[in-house]
């Protein structure tokens, strides 16, 4: 599936972050940026003023400004004919600096939009190739709550009713963040980077059966809401029932494979009198113990180890 960017997009999203505005071109808002059919982010989109091989954003500051004012009047044209022709698709001039006039006729005499930014060059590509890289990398949607619990990105899975939405609930009460609930959107922005995030549509809300839908930004504040967070570790909720005979020392703890980048996955038995946040959040200071290079199973065996060597000794 093909992923494509127009210009209109990338303005309402980076106007207020980048302050962009209109110089000319307007009306070519809805031209294609880039179009990927691979899903693969390309940092190369964006980019300094460069001539030989041409972004398809085009960013002017101070340096590339100078240096076209240092050209002569011919050799001047030509930079800027070669600016507004072949690949480039949007160019910005940055740093909240005035556009020349000979860079706005060409502009519009090509028919591609000319915006100018107040950000400094170097940020206004930063935001630019991050918000690319974003937009163009690899997605999918999972059915579950994510949650941000003592900053650590959380996924919580299972079947239909077992409970996720009402641990939710729970983990929020006791101070953590909710990002999604039901369904979370999930893109991988590096190699070994899987960020997930909210649709539009479901931001701030969320279901539990009996109450129905609940806002969780007005019950408890702009900090029980957070936008996204890197995925971190998986919970999945299974019935006591239905759960099979578990590792008594290591508990049921494997890797998941997800758009080819690995992530703990650790499944907790639901049952009567089990205190599912209580259990989550354990399973959470395990796992940031675990990053940290310590294994308390381990620890465990170790000392039984020394314990029986002293016994034997």
């Amino acid at each position: 599936m093909s992923t494509r960017l127009d210009i209109q997009t990338l303005y309402d999203a980076l106007r207020k972050k980048l302050g962009l505005q209109w110089t000319s071109g307007e009306q070519h808002g809805t031209s294609i940026i880039h179009e990927s059919t691979d899903n693969t982010p390309d940092l190369s989109l964006a980019g300094h003023l460069n001539l030989i091989n041409p972004h398809c954003i085009q960013v002017l500051g101070e340096k590339e400004l100078a240096y076209l004012d240092s050209l002569k009047k011919n050799s001047r044209q030509d930079a800027v004919d070669q600016l507004f022709s072949g690949h480039s698709r949007l160019v910005i001039v940055a740093t909240g600096l005035a556009t020349p006039a000979d860079l706005q006729a060409a502009a519009e005499a090509r028919a591609i939009p000319l915006l100018s930014s107040r950000l400094p060059s170097q940020e206004t590509i930063r935001n630019l190739q991050y918000y690319l890289s974003k937009h163009f990398a690899e997605k999918i949607t999972l059915h579950g709550v994510f949650m941000e619990v003592m900053g650590t990105g959380v996924l919580i899975t299972g079947e239909s009713s077992i409970g996720k939405s009402e641990l939710a609930l729970e983990l929020l009460t006791r101070g953590h963040r909710l990002i999604a609930d039901d369904a979370t959107e999930f893109a991988r922005l590096a190699p070994d980077v899987i960020n997930g995030t909210c649709p539009e549509m479901l931001r701030d809300f969320i279901e539990v059966r009996g109450l129905g839908i609940l806002n969780v930004r007005a019950m408890f504040g702009a900090s029980a809401i957070k936008s996204n967070r890197n995925l971190r570790l998986i919970i999945v909720l299974q019935d006591m029932d239905e759960a099979i005979e578990m590792d008594r020392l290591h508990g049921s703890q494997r890797t998941r494979s997800m758009m080819d980048v690995e992530s703990r996955e650790i499944t907790l038995p639901v049952g009567p009198g089990r205190n599912l946040a209580v259990l989550l959040e354990a399973a959470v200071r395990n796992h940031i113990l675990h990053t940290k290079g310590y294994d308390a199973s381990q620890a465990f065996i170790e000392r039984q180890k020394r314990r029986l060597e002293e016994a034997h000794g």
